[in-house]
């Protein structure tokens, strides 16, 4: 049976005391709903449609960018969980298949869970994750007969003994996507807070003799996400999953609790991570990497036996080759380093290409940035470019050319040139004495009128 995903994005999370949308907020580096759209994506769905309404044009565009393939869908009254997930009916009005409707605000709901509901599917019309609470507080509650599921109670409408039930409500359902449409159009806002509830659906399946049941997950999975206090406690529930995944991968974590992955982050075996190291989004690091306190990791790719740090920093475009190093303060943007080059301190590598084992003096600076337009350098296998040179892009080193220290670099060295771009030295005669006794004469002055 094929499946789709309903994911639900609409709600403006008026407790997060933001002008964001409540789905926009991060967690590891990419936007809450980007996590919904990876747990579902795990079951390679026919389809995903997200249901937008607050903030929907920044919703959508977020979405795409994570999966450009999904169709996207607007709520323009905010009227309920059963209402919103209606906005999809026609988006699915050739589907056959399941749907699945899973919430932009629960971020950990695992592939395995997903794939257990789609099982329950074979034998039940209507599957609904649940979860034994450790404090049910006001979360909806399961009535169950056996393995069967009888209703979902709201708390603002359960009776005193319904509320002492502990198996509540996760919110994902699992369905024919036709049935749950059509169960959903039966559904009426009869209750305490008037909104045409999603939970509804079971009841009316019963009462009409279809079969319902409940697939039971661990509580840490429907965490969601309503307030500043949620995101960060799903931040430490995130990051503590990350940390194990990479020990158990083969990675040393010297601090784990020092260390801060994003959603994607990619690590190779035997790899080194020293304490405070942090990762942005879409960072892969191969195996036998020694990444060094301090460093900032986004958008990179670290290839076997490279050395990173300490206090280094790898924006996007960054790709280091086998053996390579890049050193204390180094900053690297949209560059690329050829096997065993190095630049070792002090520098900063724009939109540059590095031959391999050249060598990269402190205080290098490739200036790539005219101020409208960004420009690239070229620098040539073991080539050695001397301490505070500044490359003026365009421009290109050739192999095994050399620049003096402090020179500027506006044309093109070729290989095997030394290039020396800076004044000739003169040395001026007791002047350094004379501009001495002026500068503390002119202070003395200022701090007497004062």
């Amino acid at each position: 049976m094929t499946t789709s995903l309903i994911i639900l994005a609409a709600g403006k999370g008026t407790r997060m005391n933001s002008e964001l949308p409540k789905v926009l907020h991060p967690l590891g580096g990419a936007p809450l709903v980007a996590h919904a759209i990876q747990s579902g994506a795990s079951v390679s769905p026919e389809r995903i449609v997200v249901v937008a309404g607050h903030g929907a044009e920044a919703v959508e565009k977020a979405a795409q960018d994570y999966h450009p393939d999904l169709t996207m869908v607007r709520q323009i009254e905010q009227l309920g969980t059963g209402h919103a997930v209606l906005q999809a009916k026609d988006a699915l009005s050739d589907f056959d298949g399941d749907a699945i409707v899973l919430f932009g605000d629960t971020p950990f709901i695992s592939p395995d869970t997903i794939e257990e509901m789609i099982a329950a599917r074979a034998k039940h019309a209507v599957v609904v994750l649940g979860f034994e609470a450790a404090d049910p507080k006001r979360y909806g509650r399961l009535v169950m007969s056996g393995d069967s599921l009888d209703r979902i109670v709201e708390f603002k409408d359960a009776s005193e003994a319904e509320r002492a039930i502990t198996l509540c409500n996760g919110g994902v359902v699992a369905a024919k996507a036709s049935v749950l449409f059509d169960l959903l159009s039966q559904v009426t806002n009869d209750n305490a807070s008037e909104e045409y509830y999603l939970t509804d659906i079971v009841s009316i399946a019963r009462d009409q003799g279809l079969s319902a049941t409940a697939v039971i997950c661990a509580e840490s999975e429907t965490q969601g996400i309503n307030t500043r206090a949620d995101l960060a406690k799903a931040e430490l529930t995130l990051q503590t999953q990350k940390r194990s995944e990479a020990l158990e991968n083969g990675v040393t974590l010297i601090a784990p609790e020092t260390v801060f992955f994003s959603y994607d982050t990619v690590i190779g075996r035997d790899t080194v991570v020293e304490p405070n190291v942090v990762f942005g989004p879409d960072v892969t690091v191969e195996s036998n990497v020694t990444l060094r306190a301090f460093s900032h990791l986004e958008g990179c790719h670290v290839s076997q036996r490279s050395i990173v740090g300490p206090y280094a920093r790898l924006r996007p475009g960054s790709e280091l080759s086998e053996d390579s190093k890049i050193g204390n303060f180094v900053e690297l943007k949209n560059a690329t380093l050829g096997e065993g080059a190095k630049v070792n301190h002090l520098s900063y590598v724009g939109d540059a290409t590095i031959g391999a084992n050249a060598n990269i003096g402190a205080g290098t600076v490739t200036c790539n940035y005219d101020g409208v337009m960004k420009h690239k350098t070229v620098i040539g296998e073991r080539a050695f470019i001397g301490s505070s040179t500044m490359l003026v892009a365009p421009v290109t080193v050739g192999r095994d050319a050399m620049t003096a220290s402090g020179s500027v670099i506006t044309n093109d060295v070729p290989a095997e040139a030394l290039a020396i771009g800076r004044a000739r030295q003169e040395n001026k005669a007791g002047l350094a004495a004379k501009l001495f006794d002026r500068l503390i004469s002119i202070k003395a002055k200022r701090k007497k009128d004062i």
